[in-house]
């Protein structure tokens, strides 16, 4: 009988493939793809990036560059003496206080010069007061108190005796008052731009109950 001889297998040592060119073009072409999506990644956050950097230079420029005129206007008028005559003898001597106020809505100071405000009556001046040279600060109104006083000392006698004497017998006296202002509005600390503002109001003054209504363009 034939003896079985014991035949160990023993795995054989690994061997060090090399790789085919098919496989490294193919690597190679994936690393491709790959820095390439990297590099449209890239550009489509620039791309974001210098829009939204746009978007807020235009806004910005649109409203906090954006120099816009200041307003001056009359706040309420509070009479403190009323003379008048009567249609025979037209005549008016009044006193009252109000505000100057200059709006200022620029995102920076306005600053202007000294002026006056002028009351007229059918064109002849019949008062006047100073406005001292000052600042409106930014986003903001600027009040100046001031007492006035008018009277009918500077109108001719044609004017007496018609108008201002229907007035007074309707117990109505209408005013006018008028104002320029020139300025600078100041930006971010170096760009200023010259702005000038102007105020005409209508100052009808019931004489029976003794106010005024206010109308300025």
């Amino acid at each position: 009988m034939a003896e079985k001889v014991n035949q160990q297998v023993y795995p054989s040592a690994p061997t060090n493939k090399q790789p085919s060119k098919d496989e490294e073009s193919a690597n190679s072409l994936f690393d491709q793809e790959l820095r390439q999506k990297k590099r449209i990644k890239l550009g489509i956050y620039i791309a974001v990036f210098v829009v939204f950097q746009v978007i807020v230079i235009v806004a910005f420029s649109l409203t906090v560059m954006r120099v816009k005129t200041p307003k001056v206007r009359l706040g309420t008028v509070m009479l403190q003496d009323v003379k008048t005559g009567n249609q025979t003898s037209p005549s008016f001597d009044i006193s009252f206080t109000t505000q100057v106020r200059i709006k200022n809505t620029n995102f920076g100071p306005y600053k202007y010069e000294s002026t006056n405000v002028t009351f007229t009556y059918q064109g002849v001046t019949v008062g006047q007061v100073s406005i001292p040279k000052g600042k409106a600060g930014l986003c903001s109104t600027k009040k100046v108190n001031v007492a006035v006083s008018v009277n009918s000392n500077a109108l001719p006698i044609s004017t007496t005796s018609t108008t201002l004497g229907s007035e007074l017998g309707a117990e109505v006296l209408t005013l006018n008052s008028h104002a320029k202002l020139s300025g600078k509005v100041e930006l971010m600390f170096v760009m200023k731009k010259k702005k000038a503002t102007e105020m005409n109001c209508t100052m009808p003054i019931d004489l029976s109950t003794k106010t005024v209504q206010l109308n300025c363009d």
